[in-house]
Order: C-alpha cells, then sequence, then structure tokens
C-alpha cells in the first residue's frame, strides 16, 4: 500500500467525521429555530390575553360613557338604549372572537414554520449521513485498490 493511498483514505475519513458534525450542527441550529418560534407562538398568546384585557377594559368603559350619555339626555335605560347597550356588548364579543382567531391562526403559523425547521433539521442531518457514508465508502474503495496494488 502506498503513501498516496493511506493519504487518501486518512482524508476520506477525516472527512466523513467533518461531514457527520456539520450535520449534527445544522440539525441543531434547526432544532433551536423550531424552539424560537415556539416561543413565538407562546408570546402570540400572551399578547391575545393582553389584548383582550385591554379590550374588555376599554369596552366597560365605553359601556359606562354609553349609560352615561343615555341617562343624561333625560331617557330611561329601556327601549332604544338598552338595544344600543345590547348590540354594543354583541360587537365586543365578535371582537373579541376576532382578536382570538388571528391569534390561533399566527400561533398556527409559528408551530407549522417550528415542525418544518425541525424537518429541514432532520434532512440536514441525513444529508451528511448520506455524505459521510460516501466518504468512508470512498476511504474502502481506495484502501482496497491500495491493497491490490
Amino acid at each position: 500500500m502506498s503513501w498516496t493511498t493511506a493519504i487518501v483514505a486518512g482524508t476520506s475519513v477525516l472527512a466523513a467525521r467533518q461531514a457527520s458534525a456539520a450535520g449534527k450542527y445544522n440539525q441543531a441550529v434547526a432544532n433551536r429555530n423550531a424552539e424560537v418560534k415556539e416561543q413565538e407562538a407562546q408570546l402570540i398568546e400572551n399578547q391575545k390575553e393582553l389584548d383582550l384585557a385591554r379590550f374588555d377594559k376599554q369596552f366597560r368603559q365605553l359601556q359606562g360613557q354609553t349609560k352615561t350619555r343615555i341617562l343624561f339626555s333625560g331617557a330611561e335605560l329601556s327601549g332604544s338604549g338598552l338595544r344600543i347597550l345590547r348590540q354594543n356588548a354583541e360587537q365586543a364579543e365578535i371582537e373579541k372572537d376576532i382578536i382570538e382567531y388571528n391569534a390561533n391562526i399566527n400561533k398556527a403559523r409559528k408551530f407549522e414554520e417550528a415542525n418544518f425547521a425541525r424537518m429541514q433539521g432532520v434532512v440536514a442531518r441525513n444529508q451528511a449521513r448520506s455524505a459521510e457514508f460516501g466518504y468512508y465508502a470512498q476511504a474502502g474503495t481506495s484502501l482496497l485498490t491500495g491493497f491490490g496494488e
């Protein structure tokens, strides 16, 4: 076996180890990206809760102002005054549903992005394994060829 054969085989083994390390690193990066996306989903949930609390506070203020205006006008809280308050309450529920719906859609997107990042990590790792096996095969071929000389 010549030195050239040993060098080629050794270089191939080193390349295989490097490919494996690169694949593990790329998978770790993808997994970290997935964790970030999941954290973003949690932030969306937290923001939704804050938005709903803020909306409820503003709605209570609006209803209070509406009652005051109705009573200040000399009307009683009956008939059209109650219809206004009820309509405000119905619209408030619709707005709250929209806030929740939008937050849930955005959270679902973030979880999907997290899943996609994990899949990219698995693909990167598998590609690295394929390259690693290719380099080991190259080393084996080189050694077999070198022994045949």
